[in-house]
């Protein structure tokens, strides 16, 4: 849908981005994408776990040695 018409037809735009994503173009290209803010929260918190994912990984794959995780919680005062 091109901004024009969704400017025009706001509220109907903001009540099908409930069920489906609205991809929005300007000059024909893609410029946006809107989404209703339960899906938006959702795709917010799958981000956040793959950032934690990718965090683990790189940590896993540094050198040198593991802490284990019973001493971490002792250092953390968690035991």
């Amino acid at each position: 849908m091109n901004v024009s018409d969704a400017r025009e037809k706001l509220a109907e735009v903001i009540d099908a981005a409930q069920s489906e994503a609205i991809v929005l173009e300007r000059y024909g290209r893609p410029a946006a994408v809107l989404v209703s803010m339960q899906r938006y929260e959702e795709l917010l918190d799958a981000f956040e776990d793959a950032e934690d994912v990718a965090a683990f990984d790189a940590a896993m794959a540094e050198e040198g040695d593991n802490i284990p995780w019973e001493q971490v919680k002792a250092d953390l005062g968690w035991s």
